[in-house]
């Protein structure tokens, strides 16, 4: 019998570029279990369906999450994928969010 995951390699894929930003196909690769290919493949299709944004910084790229964006399974439609990544990783998305918070007052 094969084994299963509650996670999809979607969401998993998501979440470490969620916590990490700079992180490489080769290293999600390792990480996760996967083929750089199939990782690829997963980053493409989060980007071309505005779940991430990718941008360059010299010969990185850096991926930016969009968590408003709502889950794609029809039951869950009315719920942003931030819910998932905060019970993930709350410690994590808190200090992005107070990040954003200070930077935001530096700005204005």
């Amino acid at each position: 019998m094969g084994t299963w995951t509650f996670l999809t390699n979607h969401a998993v894929v998501l979440f470490f570029l969620a916590k990490h930003s700079l992180i490489t196909g080769r290293e999600l690769s390792r990480l996760i279990g996967i083929t750089e290919r199939s990782v690829r493949n997963i980053i493409s299709d989060l980007e071309s369906e505005g779940y991430i944004k990718r941008s360059k910084e010299g010969r990185q790229v850096r991926y930016k999450i969009n968590p408003h964006l709502p889950f794609r399974h029809q039951t869950q439609k009315d719920k942003a994928i931030r819910i998932l990544l905060e019970a993930l990783d709350r410690e994590q998305i808190r200090k992005g969010a107070q990040k954003h918070k200070a930077l935001s007052k530096v700005v204005a």
